[in-house]
């Protein structure tokens, strides 16, 4: 029988970094995973990397999304991994009145006027110069950057094992069982593992290693696309997104039970949701929707075509620029719109990591550093209160 410390289950985003993070505080560490390091949502995403605006007071979003910018960069420049990162920020179109009003809210909102500006079309296009001159402007987030997903997972998972952290892949897990000492024992391919601690890292099989064990962890699976054009010479400097669906989602009513950042509802489309980037490959790639579908992974030619129409509309380069390739992944979104991040209330020695929804990549670096400051101080962050797992996870017989 193999005996760890601490196994991690899935290695994905959030996996290799609590795996990095749990090892660089001197913990032992197994991390198991079904397919390869980075074989799903982790490696099929756009790679947008986010500095959320922080508005007035610190918030979790803000704290996971310039930690994880931090992370990333410094594997880039720090430990020499070759990511492709570039800080080069992300403009957001405005194409309606309605979307300039939210645009300036955005800007007034920011603590910190450095990390929003509000651009005419006019200074978007200085910048930017393949935007359509039909737009009314665009935001400037100037911190945002990018990176190659599959490059930036792995080379975590590397440093991970450079500290002494142990991966195992193509090892699927079959069976999870509590011990009479508290610990674990897991059950995944040909190996059987003993452990102090178990963290469940799996994105949107999550809710499957949780019922192995009667626990009910609250995320949802949702499948996004996206799509890529021929490699071309340099044309795109910034991240691009649109402020359509962002208007959408300000003022449309939540519905109890389901994520609110969806572009369907009920099997129909109710928005359009847009990001996307020139790889350094030179393929322009873009992606946005957002679907319950359970674990349906196939790409929707209909969705990639709508998507590729609003691309066009704000770069009208790409309306003679047929998709060569598409693809789709399967994310996990919590249901109440919260990352899962600390221990299961009633089961101090097991952890959760997820329901980051489609911000996994540009989140995930710093809430496995969080988790691991979480696990080995025995305190919680202050701000990771919104994320812990007590009173939104159902552990039955447990209060």
């Amino acid at each position: 029988m193999n005996e760890a410390e601490i196994v991690i289950i899935g290695g994905g985003i959030a996996g290799v970094s609590a795996a990095y993070h749990l090892s660089e505080l001197g913990h032992r560490v197994l991390l198991l995973e079904r397919d390869a390091i980075a074989a799903h949502a982790s490696g099929l995403n756009s790679s947008l990397i986010s500095s959320t605006p922080q508005r007035g007071v610190p918030d979790l979003e803000a704290l996971l999304t310039a930690g994880s910018l931090e992370i990333y960069r410094s594997l880039q420049l720090d430990q020499h991994a070759d990511i492709e990162f570039r800080q080069s920020g992300t403009l957001r179109a405005i194409c309606s009145e309605a979307e300039a009003e939210l645009a300036s809210q955005v800007v007034e909102a920011a603590a910190d006027a450095t990390s929003v500006r509000l651009l005419s079309v006019g200074e978007a296009r200085s910048i930017e110069p393949e935007l359509s001159p039909n737009l009314l402007g665009a935001l400037l987030f100037p911190r945002n950057a990018q990176a190659n997903p599959v490059k930036a997972t792995r080379a975590l998972a590397q440093a991970a094992e450079r500290q002494g952290a142990r991966i195992v892949t193509r090892c699927a897990v079959t069976d999870v069982a509590r011990r009479a000492d508290g610990s674990y024992l897991i059950r995944a391919g040909d190996m059987t593992v003993s452990a102090v601690r178990l963290v469940i890292a799996a994105g949107p099989w999550a809710p499957a290693i949780g019922a192995l064990l009667g626990i009910e962890i609250p995320v949802v699976t949702v499948r996004g696309q996206m799509w890529a054009t021929e490699a071309l010479p340099p044309r795109l400097q910034h991240n691009l997104s649109s402020m359509e669906s962002s208007l959408y989602w300000h003022q449309a009513s939540a519905e109890p039970e389901l994520p609110s950042h969806l572009t369907h509802r009920a099997g129909r489309r109710v928005t359009r949701h847009l990001y996307g980037r020139q790889t350094r490959a030179g393929e322009i790639i873009f992606g946005g929707d957002r679907e319950l579908l359970g674990d349906h992974a196939v790409v929707d030619p209909d969705g990639i075509a709508s998507n590729h129409r609003h691309a066009s509309e704000l770069l009208p380069l790409l309306a003679a620029l047929p998709v060569q390739r598409s693809w789709a992944g399967l994310m996990a979104f919590s249901r109440d719109g919260h990352p899962l991040v600390g221990p299961v209330p009633g089961e101090p020695a097991l952890w959760l990591i997820g329901g980051m929804a489609s911000s996994g990549f540009g989140e995930a670096p710093m809430a496995g550093r969080l988790l691991a400051t979480w696990m080995h101080a025995g305190r919680r962050p202050d701000l990771l209160v919104a994320a812990d797992p007590a009173g939104r996870v159902h552990v039955p017989g447990k209060p």
